[in-house]
C-alpha cells in the first residue's frame, strides 16, 4: 500500500508512520513542523526507502498535490491539537482543521486516492448524556471550538466521499497518551512537579473523569479500522474501556516521580468544575463497534498513563531538564 500521512511528524502520526513502514507500506509524510518534530521521524526516514518527507503545509494546495501523488490511502492526522480555548483561537481552528481539510479533499478528489482515514475526536459529542457514548449518539453538540472544527471536518469528508466516489473512515479518538506526546494533563503535571515538588496545581475540581488510550493501542485501532471497505463513510470510536479521574492521574505521576507529601491544589475550575471553558467533564466512548473488527485495547487508562509517565522519565531530554532545575 502507498499511504500519505498528514501530520506524520506529530505525536500519533509518527507512531502510525513507523507501524506502516514496519508492515512494508510505502509512506509519504506531509508536515509543516508547527507541532511535529523531525526527531520523531528521523529514524524512520533513514531506515530505508519506504518513507519520504514532504515538508509542507496542508493549507498549501501545491504541497498537498505533491504529497498525495501516488497515494492510495490518506491518513489525515494534521491539525491544531490544542483543545483549550485560551490557546486555540477560533481562527486557528478554522484554518488548521477545517480549511486544511478542505484543501486536502480538493487534492484527493482529483487523485487516485481511494480512502481517507480521519483522526477526529471524542469532543464532537460535547456533554453527552449517554456514557459510554456510541457512534450513533445525537445530537452532536461540541462545547469547544476544537470539537466544532473536527465535526465540521467530518461533514466535509462525508460530503466529498459521497460526491466523488471515495471512501472514508472517521475515528473519534479519546485522550491518546504515550511517548512523544508534548501536551496534555500528564505533561502539565510532570512539568509543574519539576518546578515545584511540594505543590501541584490542578485545573478544575480534580474530579473530571475521562478515558485514556496508549498510542500503540491507538495505532493498531487505526490500522484495523482502515481495512473497512463496505461503507462509504464508516465512523468508529477509539478509546479505552474505563475512566480515571484527574486526581488519580496526579497520584500516578507523583508516585512514578518518587515524590512525597505533595499538596494538591485544585483550582475549582469553571462551570461546575471543568478545567477550562470547553472541557468535557465526563467522557468515555462505547468501543463495541470497533471491537467487532477484532481490536481491543491492551492497556487500561491507568496503565496507559503510568506507561506514559515512565517513558517520559526515561527520556534523556526530560532527565536533563529535571537536573538543570
Amino acid at each position: 500500500m502507498n499511504a500519505l500521512v498528514t501530520g506524520g511528524a506529530g505525536f500519533i502520526g509518527s507512531h502510525l508512520v513507523e507501524e506502516l513502514v514496519e508492515r512494508r507500506n510505502d509512506v509519504t509524510i506531509l508536515d509543516n513542523f508547527s507541532s511535529g518534530s523531525m526527531k520523531n521521524i528521523i529514524k524512520t526516514l533513514h531506515s530505508g526507502e519506504r518513507a519520504r518527507l514532504v515538508s509542507g503545509d496542508c493549507k498549501n494546495a501545491g504541497d498537498v498535490r505533491n504529497a498525495v501523488r501516488g497515494a492510495e490511502v490518506v491518513f489525515h492526522f494534521a491539525a491544531n491539537p490544542e483543545v483549550r480555548l485560551d490557546l486555540a483561537d477560533p481562527f486557528t481552528c478554522f484554518q488548521e482543521n477545517i480549511y486544511a481539510t478542505h484543501v486536502l479533499l480538493e487534492a484527493v478528489k482529483l487523485s487516485d486516492v481511494k480512502k481517507i482515514v480521519f483522526a477526529s475526536t471524542s469532543t464532537v459529542y460535547g456533554d453527552a448524556e449517554v456514557v459510554p457514548t456510541p457512534e450513533h449518539y445525537s445530537p452532536l453538540e461540541p462545547i469547544s471550538i476544537y470539537g466544532a472544527s473536527k465535526l465540521a471536518s467530518e461533514a466535509l469528508i462525508s460530503s466529498y466521499c459521497h460526491s466523488y466516489k471515495k471512501k472514508a473512515v472517521i475515528l473519534r479518538l479519546a485522550n491518546i497518551v504515550g511517548p512523544r506526546s508534548t501536551r496534555g494533563v500528564i505533561r502539565d503535571f510532570m512539568n509543574n512537579l519539576t518546578r515545584n515538588q511540594k505543590e501541584l496545581d490542578i485545573l478544575g475540581d480534580g474530579h473530571q473523569t475521562k478515558s485514556y488510550l496508549h498510542v500503540q493501542d491507538c495505532v493498531e485501532a487505526v490500522l484495523a479500522a482502515s481495512q473497512v471497505t463496505n461503507e462509504t463513510v464508516a465512523t468508529y470510536n477509539v478509546g479505552s474501556e474505563d475512566q480515571v479521574e484527574v486526581m488519580e492521574i496526579a497520584e500516578i505521576v507523583v508516585s512514578e516521580m518518587n515524590l512525597k507529601d505533595v499538596r494538591y491544589r485544585p483550582s475549582g475550575g469553571v462551570d461546575g468544575g471543568r478545567g477550562w471553558t470547553g472541557d468535557v467533564r465526563n467522557m468515555q466512548l462505547d468501543i463495541s463497534r470497533l471491537k467487532k473488527l477484532g481490536w481491543r485495547p491492551k492497556q487500561s487508562s491507568a496503565e496507559a498513563i503510568r506507561a506514559t509517565v515512565r517513558s517520559i522519565l526515561s527520556d534523556p531530554a526530560h532527565t536533563s531538564q529535571h537536573q538543570d532545575r
